[in-house]
């Protein structure tokens, strides 16, 4: 227990902090509501009328998001390659090089059929 009481300790400090932000703000905050502040604000943009429940997103947003999240495995997964890169040698290399290569055949197969796309 006595190796955890510091992660403990920065728990508490953290969710403190995280209570004592949104209490003060809450406090502190202007308290004019009106129909301009609660609407959605897109970049200065005039929000568009939209259904009950929010309406319809294009898939290409969720594509996009889905190749984010691959691409974004990727580099997790090379973090620990790039740390013990002198204690895995040749090995290491070739497996990352291999790793690369066939995240890259994806990436070229998402190009090349437009997924990149965002027309």
């Amino acid at each position: 227990m006595e190796l955890y009481t510091p992660v403990l300790a920065l728990a508490i400090l953290a969710a403190g902090f995280a209570v004592f932000s949104v209490a003060v703000s809450a406090l502190t905050g202007p308290k004019r509501y009106n129909r301009a502040k609660l609407d959605s604000y897109e970049c200065g943009i005039e929000p568009t009328p939209q259904a009950v429940g929010g309406g319809r997103f294009p898939v290409k947003y969720y594509i996009t998001a889905m190749l984010f999240i691959v691409f974004d495995i990727e580099i997790i997964f090379l973090y620990p390659w790039a740390v013990h890169f002198d204690a895995m040698a040749l090995f290491g290399l070739v497996e990352m090089v291999l790793f690369i290569a066939t995240v890259f055949v994806a990436y070229a197969y998402v190009w090349r059929r437009g997924g990149l796309e965002w027309d």
